[in-house]
Formats: C-alpha cells, structure tokens, sequence
C-alpha cells in the first residue's frame, strides 16, 4: 500500500475559481470519468472516491498542523488542541503522534514501512538551528523509529522529493541537480511499494500553489501531478493498494488564497479500496489503513 498525502486539495463545484475542474488531468479523469470536483462520487471494482470532513466539529478553517496529524494518526487533533493549529505539531500533537503514528503502528506488527521522500543537509542545519520544526509526516516517521532518506537515496532513485520533478530542489541546493519527469518520480514511488508493505510520500506543492507561493499557476501544478500519478499507476504493483487524501481544502479555490471548510478527497485504487467504504473524515483514514492490514488500531482520544 502507498498512501500518497496531497496538502490542500479540497473539493469544489466545477466553476471557474476550481483549477481542479479546468486543469489537464487525463490520469484522474479517465480513472474517475470526470474532474476531481465536489460532485465526483466513484464507487467501483478496485477504485473509490469519497469526500472527508476536515472540520471535525470544530470552528474555523482547518488547518496543517492538526489535520495532518488527524490523517496520520486517526485522532481528533483539533479536538484535543481546542481548535485547529497551522503549521508545525504542538508539543501535545507531538505526543498524539508518538503514541498513535500511522508508520509506527504498521512497524510493530512486524510490518516494513517507509517515508519516501527525501531530507536535505540543509533541512537537518535549520533544524538544529531552531530556524525550522518537524512536520506531522516528520513526526510519523520518527515515531516508528524509521531512517529519514537523504540526497543519496534519492541519486540512486530510492527516494522522492516532495517536488516531484526537483525544479524547487535545484533553487533550494544552488547546484545542478537533473530534473526528473513526473512520470518517472511516480514510477520510483511504485518500486518503493512493491518493496515494502506502506509507503508514506507527502507533496506540498498544492498547498503552495493555492497560498499563491510557487511561479506556476495551480493548473499546471495540477498538470505535473497528474503526470505522476500516472507514472504511479503504470507502474502499479498489481496486489498494492493507493490511497489518497488531503489534510484541508486550499487549492480547489482561486478566490482565496487561505484554506477552506471545503471537504478533502479520498481516492482509493486497488484491492484495498473496499476498506475505507465507510470513511467520512480524515480520522477514518488511518484507521482504514490498519484495517486491511488487520490491525488493530490505538486510537483514543478525541
């Protein structure tokens, strides 16, 4: 199974504020038969699409810190917090994902997981610098006691850059690392699952792209995904399961550059998908996940 974290996809009527509804994604069309938009529903043989709550019964716009933690762990995170938190885990999100991480969970029944995407000197030096703090899917990972990938890893083709293509990678390194297409990012991903039994990779290049952040309008950022899902899915292992979801609305609305209380999407493609049938927010994600390992999952509180 590859759970694939997009940040910031909400789902919304096909108008023309919703670049998911204009954007050239003929991957996601053809396996839903339609845009990714507000009225998609799919429930079929070996693909599933449904919509999530991200508010979970709390006031505001939802947000990173809480929602990814929500997604990667199971719990209510903005329940617990009293509200929902941007950005980087609070030390209380902090001890909800050391308790209840997804990959953790997966790994202590013996299970091999990973993170795919890869760290670069540079992160570890701001971190120790205490100019940058851990994300949730940071957090996850360390949870379970997993190694971070590096820039080697990623030479060698065993990681994936949370830009997929390494455009944003080769401005942040100031040196001349090859860009990679989409398709073959999706395809480096596809050998990761076929090596292990989960596999965590985040983007967050959609969630930039509808703060307004990237030099790219949001279709073509939609384009350049859709290119590696679909690298992704020919190179799909036939027994894995992907799934994919989102911690909040963002991107889905052009009028706004903050987030939205829009619902996320779910896409679940291969034999797993009949497990999250019944999902309806994105505490139900993790929980989902274990159950078609046969886990019984630690979720507690909220």
């Amino acid at each position: 199974m590859c759970f694939v974290f997009l940040d910031g996809v909400g789902l919304a009527p096909p108008d023309e504020h919703n670049p998911l509804a204009r954007a050239a994604m003929p991957t996601l069309r053809n396996l839903l038969g339609g845009p990714l938009i507000d009225s998609q529903r799919t429930s079929q043989d070996g693909v599933l699409l449904r919509a999530l709550d991200a508010c979970l019964g709390v006031e505001g716009l939802p947000q990173s810190a809480t929602g990814q933690t929500a997604l990667f762990t199971g719990v209510n995170a903005a329940a617990v917090a009293g509200g929902h938190m941007a950005a980087y885990p609070t030390a209380p999100l902090q001890e909800i994902i050391a308790r209840h991480s997804l990959l953790k969970q997966i790994t202590d029944q013996g299970l091999r997981a990973t993170f795919a995407n890869a760290y670069t000197p540079t992160y570890w030096q701001r971190v120790a610098q205490g100019k940058l703090r851990h994300s949730a899917s940071t957090l996850t990972t360390m949870a379970a006691g997993l190694p971070l990938r590096t820039l080697d890893d990623l030479a060698r083709g065993e990681a994936v850059y949370w830009d997929i293509t390494h455009a944003v990678l080769r401005s942040l390194l100031e040196q001349d690392v090859p860009l990679l297409e989409p398709e073959e990012a999706g395809r480096r991903l596809a050998r990761l699952t076929a090596a292990h039994d989960l596999v965590l990779f985040e983007s967050f290049l959609t969630d930039l792209a509808g703060h307004g952040r990237l030099p790219w309008p949001a279709t073509e950022v939609l384009t350049l995904l859709d290119r590696f899902l679909g690298g992704l899915l020919e190179a799909w292992p036939a027994e894995a399961t992907l799934v994919v979801s989102s911690d909040h609305g963002n991107l889905e609305d052009s009028r706004t550059l903050a987030h939205t209380r829009n619902p996320v999407p779910l896409l679940v493609v291969g034999p797993g998908a009949a497990a999250f049938a019944q999902a309806q927010a994105i505490t139900d994600v993790t929980p989902a996940i274990l159950r078609w390992f046969q886990i019984q999952g630690s979720r507690s509180e909220g």
